[in-house]
């Protein structure tokens, strides 16, 4: 039981996925809150920088990139992350024999990766998961474990409007706001306010976005992040969500070169249609609507590979859904 693994242990390292949204850094700072809480001694990693939306969350500015690997964890906990890899490289850093794994994910895709496995596809978000299994293992609801909860939820419905969202989802909700949530701020932080460098790169992909029978797509290069100012990997969930919805696209998807020159993927669609299915091809995973993976570049290369399976995923699907067409 991952209850008894939590509290036997003294030293935990919790961590987010690459490219961490708001469900990510959420999750990872209420999880970090409620550890302290029980009185646990914790690590919060994440191989990305949280991004400056989201730096304000408790514990925020106690995230870091690396873990520790002179320290002898008792127990590692991944949160919203859909296979080992989204660990990234803090996980693999970490000496052999590694720590018991416990995995909290909402993830259809999800491949039970840990010895402890809390997975609900059903969830909203692994920020509702968490909204129940918290109090379980004794940790209260205070606000700042709200907040971070909060955004969560509200980050990855897209502010209540995504299709898994369910009356459970509306009462953690109301609930988080019972417990000093402020709703208001978390959705503007989250959905709405972001940094004019990420305006500018917004302004390179919509320049460069292509349409094609359903499927909107954009690319955007080492380069271009240079000239909109940007220093680290952008976080391009939010142009992603603006592609796919253009009435006439089914399927939304941005590539993104990194700076060691991967190529990062967030992809988006309109139901019934199920981008999952293509992430999981190229070693990725996420929801039907929403989904994610990584490829090796060059970006040409990555970009045409990426467009060929989601047009035959389209015309699959549209097949099966005539009705939708």
């Amino acid at each position: 039981m991952i209850q008894f693994a939590i509290e036997k242990a003294n030293r935990v390292l919790v961590i987010a996925h690459v490219d961490p949204d708001g469900d990510a850094i959420g999750s990872l700072t209420a999880v970090g809150q409620g550890l302290q809480q029980l009185g646990k001694r914790v690590m919060l990693v994440c191989d990305d920088n949280v991004p400056p939306r989201f730096q304000g969350l408790p514990l925020a500015n106690e995230v870091r990139r690396a873990p520790n690997t002179e320290i002898p964890y008792d127990l590692v906990i991944a949160v919203d992350c859909a296979d080992q890899s989204r660990m990234g490289w803090a996980y693999d850093a970490l000496p052999d024999p590694k720590p018991t794994l416990a995995n909290i994910d909402h993830h259809i895709t999800n491949t039970r990766f840990g010895a402890f496995n809390i997975i609900d596809p059903d969830a909203s978000s692994t920020a509702e998961i968490l909204h129940r299994f918290l109090p379980e293992i004794g940790v209260e609801m205070t606000p700042g474990i709200a907040e971070s909860l909060l955004t969560g939820i509200v980050t990855d419905t897209m502010g209540f409007r995504t299709t898994n969202v369910t009356a459970a989802t509306l009462r953690a909700a109301a609930d988080l706001v019972d417990a000093g949530g402020d709703i208001a701020t978390i959705s503007l932080l989250a959905l709405h306010q972001k940094p004019f460098t990420t305006a500018k790169m917004w302004g390179i992909g919509l320049a460069r976005m292509q349409l094609e029978d359903g499927l909107l797509w954009t690319s955007i290069s080492r380069e271009d992040m240079q000239v909109a100012g940007m220093n680290g990997n952008p976080n391009s969930s939010g142009l992603v969500n603006f592609l796919v919805d253009v009435d006439t696209a089914v399927m939304g998807i941005v590539l993104t070169e990194t700076l060691d020159g991967d190529v990062r993927v967030t992809m988006r669609a309109q139901p019934p249609y199920n981008v999952a299915e293509v992430a999981v091809q190229f070693g990725g995973g996420g929801h039907a609507l929403a989904a994610g993976c990584a490829l090796t570049g060059p970006l040409e290369q990555a970009e045409a590979r990426l467009v060929a399976a989601c047009r035959e995923a389209i015309d699959r699907q549209r097949a099966l859904a005539p009705a939708r067409a």
